[in-house]
């Protein structure tokens, strides 16, 4: 793995609005492992303070992704192909959420990765995650199918 990767992913995560917004940081590359800190906007259930399950769910989601950009000899587009996340509790109040992930399993095409999230102890999870990503999603393509702007109708088109 490249001595520049951990920045680059730093940098790229930075990027992202939604790891700004919820405030995801990058912790360590190795294993990797990321960090929401609590904060009361984030709570789904005022009554009890439990963080909001969507954000979990997005934790785990990047926690997925970063693993298989890491994971990988060169930078390339991923995509989320296949996400399953089974929750086995509620998260502590208070307590920022954790989340570790490991690629385990590269192709030409698909990345395969596990992920858990947490609070307190990594043995004793809020969820767990497995997922699959696509690889090169751009296609080649400089721009990628979801940064290339919309298609203007011209010559007949509709």
């Amino acid at each position: 793995m490249s001595t520049e990767l951990p920045e680059q992913l730093t940098q790229r995560m930075q990027r992202s609005p939604q790891n700004r917004a919820l405030g995801t940081i990058l912790v360590s590359i190795e294993p990797l492992l990321l960090r929401t800190p609590y904060r009361a906007e984030l709570v789904g259930d005022p009554d009890t303070g439990v963080i909001a399950g969507g954000v979990v769910t997005t934790l785990l989601d990047s926690a997925c992704g970063w693993a298989t950009a890491a994971a990988l000899k060169e930078p390339t587009s991923i995509a989320t192909l296949d996400l399953r996340i089974d929750y086995m509790r509620p998260a502590a109040p208070g307590k920022d959420i954790f989340a570790t992930a490991h690629c385990y399993k590269l192709t030409r095409s698909v990345a395969f990765v596990r992920a858990i999230a947490y609070d307190v102890d990594p043995s004793d999870p809020v969820a767990a995650a497995q997922a699959a990503f696509m690889l090169d999603s751009n296609a080649g393509r400089p721009k990628g199918a979801n940064l290339a702007p919309p298609r203007q109708p011209g010559n007949g088109e509709k």
